[in-house]
């Protein structure tokens, strides 16, 4: 346990590698078994639904002409390059919290990246909804930066972040 000590925060990159493997896995699967918009019921508020989404979050600017496709890709190619960086300063035991969160937000912007790269779009899946109402489809990678964001604000509220040392 004490050789991890002085390692620096860029020992959990291997988190944001399992996110990225997870997340295509999960989008192949079900672009190979789910026609698009059919819907397979998992649970009672939960189905699979393969959908396309060429915006960002909530479908924010899915509508454009395509601009927004290179936009996302360079955000995500400079959240990653940053939070590297960043992980780099960072103690790996120390800040576990902290770097486990910058990884899973990694990890997801990469995931989401490569679709954006790759075929255009993002492969979202997931459809939550109660009473028909519907919550905008997503995937694992969105729900790594989700887990991600919800762990730095415990880490800032602990006050366990970098500020704290």
């Amino acid at each position: 346990m004490s050789a991890i000590r002085g390692r620096s925060g860029l020992w959990w990159l291997p988190v944001a590698l399992a996110v990225i493997g997870l997340d295509q896995w999960t989008k192949a699967l079900v672009v190979r078994y789910i026609g698009f918009q059919d819907a397979v019921r998992v649970l009672p508020m939960l189905d699979l639904t393969l959908t396309y989404n060429s915006g960002a979050a909530f479908s924010m600017l899915a509508r454009e002409s395509g601009w927004q496709r290179w936009l996302f890709t360079l955000l995500a190619l400079v959240v990653a390059v940053l939070i590297a960086l960043y992980l780099r300063q960072l103690e790996a035991r120390r800040q576990g919290l902290l770097c486990l969160a910058l990884s899973l937000i990694m990890g997801g912007a990469l995931g989401n990246m490569i679709d954006r790269l790759r075929i255009g779009h993002v492969v979202d899946f997931v459809a939550v909804h109660w009473h028909g109402a519907y919550f905008p489809a997503f995937n694992m990678a969105d729900s790594a930066i989700t887990v991600g964001a919800v762990l730095l604000f415990i880490d800032v509220w602990r006050g366990r972040g970098a500020a704290a040392g």
